[in-house]
Order: C-alpha cells, then sequence, then structure tokens
C-alpha cells in the first residue's frame, strides 16, 4: 500500500556548480544566471520538516560544470508531472505484476532488494530535450546555454533487478507482447513499453550511484530502459500489467505526439532510441575563450549502444578531425570526448558529431529537417517548428571578442 509520510520529506534547491568551468583558456562568468537561487538544479539531499515550494517541476543538469560521465546525484535533470513528490513509504510500498501471466505477483522492496541484481551506466533523456522551444536567449535563471538547452540528460549507475528475472517469475504469456507500467505519483503516470525490450536490457532500479535513488529520482522503485526516451522509465513504479497491445496512455498519445511534415501532418506516437548525439560542454556559450590553448571537451551517446567516434569541428562543419574518446565506454551511457585546439582569436564555429556502434552517424540541423520534411527556414521563425527527439548538432559561434553564443539558428 502506497502511503505518504507523517513528516513529508522536501527538497532545498540551492546553486549550482560554480566556477569549475574555469580553466586552460577559458572563463566562466560568475553571474545570478549561474549561481543564483532561481538556478533549476539540485544541489542538497532530501531533508525532513520543512516544506518546499517551487514554481514548477523541471530541473536541469548543468553540464557545463562538471567532468567524466557520471552525473552527481543531486544534479540528474528532473521532469516531474504533478506539483509534488508523492513521498512514498519503502516499508510498505509494493510493486503488482499481473495479466497476462501465469502467476501474478505483489512484491515488497525488502522483496526485490533480495533477488539477483546488477549495476549499469546508462544516460537518461527527455524526449524534449536540445528542442528548438528551448534555443532562446531569454533564460537567464536557468543557468548557461547548454545547461537549458541540452541539460534534460543525465547519466548514473542504476542497480536494480533485471526485468527479464521478474518477467520469468511471472511467467508472461505468448500474447503478453506489452506492459503497462504506472506509477504511484498523484496523477499515476503511466507509459507502455514493448515487453520484448524490458527483457532484453531494461532494469527495475533501487539505487543510483550507490545510494537509494532518491526521491525526485522516483524513489523508492522505478523502471529504467536504456537509450530509449525517458517517460518510458517510470518513477515510483507500483503496477506493471502485462497486455497484448499497447494502451496509449495520455501522455504517450497526447502530451507526447508531436504532428511532422513527413508523414503528411500525422503525429508520431511512439518514439523510442535516441540516435547518437553529442554537445560541446565547455567551451560554450556563456563561457569566454581566451586566445591559446584550449581543451574542447563534451559529452556524445547514443540510444542505439556504444559511441565509437566523436569528431570535432572548428569551422562550422567544413572539416572534421576524430577527437579522443575518454575510458571506460559504456552501452547507451554518456561517453566523453576531448580535443586539443589552439584559438588564435579568430572567428570561428565549433560543433561535435558523434557516431554509434551501429555506423549512424549523428545529423547536422540541415539533414535532420530534409528527413523530417521541415524547410530550413521555419527554423529561423520567431515560431520554431515543434521536435522531439531532437539530436541535430549543435554549433557554437565564438567572436573575436572571446564571448561564445548559441549559433543553432544563425
Amino acid at each position: 500500500m502506497d502511503v505518504k509520510t507523517d513528516r513529508r520529506r522536501f527538497l532545498t534547491q540551492t546553486a549550482a556548480l560554480a566556477g569549475v568551468a574555469a580553466g586552460a583558456g577559458l572563463a566562466t562568468k560568475a553571474s545570478a544566471a549561474a549561481q543564483g537561487a532561481g538556478n533549476n538544479v539540485h544541489n542538497t539531499p532530501p531533508i525532513r520538516g520543512a516544506r518546499y515550494t517551487i514554481d514548477h517541476m523541471t530541473h536541469y543538469t548543468p553540464l557545463q560544470d562538471y567532468n567524466g560521465v557520471i552525473t552527481p546525484s543531486r544534479l540528474h535533470f528532473m521532469q516531474q508531472h504533478t506539483s509534488e513528490f508523492p513521498f512514498l513509504d519503502d516499508s510498505r510500498h509494493t510493486l503488482q505484476i499481473y495479466g497476462l501471466v501465469d502467476r501474478p505477483l505483489r512484491l515488497t522492496v525488502a522483496d526485490i532488494k533480495r533477488l539477483p541484481s546488477v549495476s549499469r551506466v546508462h544516460f537518461l533523456e527527455c524526449h524534449a530535450n536540445s528542442s528548438p522551444a528551448i534555443h532562446s536567449a531569454g533564460q537567464p535563471h536557468m543557468g548557461l546555454p547548454v545547461q537549458y538547452i541540452h541539460g534534460m540528460t543525465s547519466c548514473s549507475e542504476w542497480t536494480g533487478v533485471p526485468m527479464s528475472v521478474l518477467l520469468r517469475e511471472v511467467g508472461v504469456k505468448s500474447a503478453g507482447t506489452w506492459m503497462v507500467n504506472e506509477g504511484g505519483d498523484a496523477c499515476n503516470f503511466s507509459h507502455t513499453l514493448p515487453t520484448a525490450k524490458a527483457m532484453e536490457d531494461c532494469i527495475l532500479a533501487y539505487a543510483q550511484n550507490g545510494d537509494p535513488i532518491r526521491e525526485e529520482q522516483g524513489f523508492p522503485l522505478r523502471i529504467i530502459v536504456p537509450g530509449w526516451e525517458a517517460p518510458f522509465s517510470v518513477k515510483y513504479l507500483k503496477n506493471i500489467k502485462i497486455v497484448d497491445q499497447p494502451y496509449h496512455a495520455w501522455n504517450e498519445s497526447m502530451n507526447h505526439s508531436v504532428a511532422r511534415p513527413d508523414i503528411g501532418g500525422k503525429s508520431r506516437w511512439y518514439h523510442f532510441a535516441f540516435g547518437p548525439k553529442s554537445v560541446i560542454t565547455r567551451p560554450s556559450a556563456g563561457i569566454e575563450m581566451r586566445r591559446g590553448y584550449v581543451q574542447i571537451t563534451g559529452i556524445a551517446w547514443s540510444g542505439g549502444g556504444k559511441i565509437t567516434k566523436t569528431e570535432i569541428s572548428v569551422d562550422g562543419g567544413k572539416n572534421w578531425r576524430e577527437a579522443k574518446l575518454q575510458d571506460p565506454i559504456h552501452s547507451k551511457a554518456h561517453t566523453r570526448f576531448t580535443a586539443d585546439w589552439e584559438w588564435n582569436g579568430q572567428e570561428a564555429v565549433i560543433v561535435s558529431r558523434s557516431t554509434d556502434e551501429t555506423g549512424e552517424v549523428q545529423l547536422s540541423l540541415a539533414e535532420m529537417s530534409k528527413h523530417w520534411g521541415i524547410n530550413m527556414a521555419d527554423w529561423k521563425g520567431e515560431t520554431k517548428p515543434r521536435a522531439i527527439h531532437f539530436t541535430a548538432q549543435q554549433p557554437w559561434k565564438i567572436a573575436r571578442d572571446g564571448s561564445i553564443t548559441d549559433a543553432f539558428f544563425a
């Protein structure tokens, strides 16, 4: 049974990390935009006994402020569909698996933690991350542009039970080709998932980066669906119903569907794996350049598996050279890349592109627009086309004075 504790646990929102990006050839602007109380990043653990209010439920990871590939748990992006967290009691929370199965089960969290477990590193990414809707200059309270444009992706080590273990235990019937996963939050957020994907590599997670999953991340249980858009990774998981067809939950068929010219103005209800993607995090917009040596760095990732190559261009994509990938390289996870560069003070446009183990290469905006049937001129208008699963290459323009701006729609 799901219950709210007598003394709810609430989160204190504080400033993001500051100044980490300062290094050889780089200097961050220490402004209210990056450090103020309105910067939507968690920086402290949950606390008890204090009422916490926020004006919205979206928090962005400060990609520019840390190294490596593991996002500190307190900085993991968060998208919440309700006005408060459910604050479930893990001693009383249960997970029910039923429907087209031979042996329906109801498990406590303690039961689940006694089952065989795995720990794997995977990214999560909001379906709307990098959308053209947030490529604007008027959001100083949300941190530097690389944070508020691309900061709805994070990467963690997730620990839990392989979904294949649970599904074999209940005995899924041959007709049970889909799952309806339901959360224990106020809106009972639900999302369907093909059973085959769950059997392949999904995890019923109860820990993140060695600690229990944080409440804003789905405590005490969430499903992790590697490589697929984050709404599949339902938080506060309480029910799994095995069914014979997709149920078209509201967020899939209404909130997350997008009309596209290439399919005759119709909407796609399902978007699964992300294609290869990358972004230079330093230097990037809002960080000042200095002449001389600078190490270009960023992250690359793909829902198709491991990143095998990332390339850097300093002339807007005319010429490319291969960057160095840092080990270890995990499948369906962020991969750190670096490249040495000598900036001579001339205007430049830096951009990255990644290739995954399937051989797919990250597209430019022009290539993606052609694929989606969107006129390039439409991106320059005040109202840009709505786009989800947006994976186009991100260019940053460096001016002679060392200032850097977002050059996506220039």
